[in-house]
């Protein structure tokens, strides 16, 4: 049987719906981008607005996901993508024991991270 892998972007969340909607930007981008390897891809918030991580997970299950990567998007490593977020996924993946899932790193250093950086003060000029 073929794997059908599931990404899931988590934020922090807010209760400010125009910061909340960002996400959903990026992840509409990601799901135009051809071969990106995923079955199904979604985004959820850690905290302040839905849907949660719990029912993202359950969105990606019930997509037919048998694989579900999780995607902590923070710029730097902190409590909240090494526990908090870790938690609450293992917490959500336990009403699924057949589903692998992992959590990966937030994005940190990244040479195209530089190139934004670049870009945005390049711009002011």
């Amino acid at each position: 049987m073929k794997t059908k892998k599931a990404l899931i972007l988590v934020d922090h969340g807010s209760k400010v719906d125009k910061a909340n909607k960002l996400l959903i930007e990026i992840v509409n981008l990601l799901k135009k981008k051809q071969n990106t390897g995923f079955d199904f891809i979604t985004h959820c918030h850690m905290e302040l607005s839905r849907p949660t991580i719990e029912d993202a997970f359950e969105q990606a299950v019930n997509s037919g996901a048998t694989e579900v990567i999780v995607h902590p998007y923070f710029l730097a490593p902190g409590r909240h993508s090494k526990t908090d977020i870790p938690n609450m996924v293992n917490k959500a993946a336990s009403k699924y024991p057949n589903i692998k899932y992992r959590v990966t790193e937030p994005l940190g250093v990244h040479d195209k991270i530089l190139e934004v950086v670049l870009e945005r003060a390049e711009s002011l000029e």
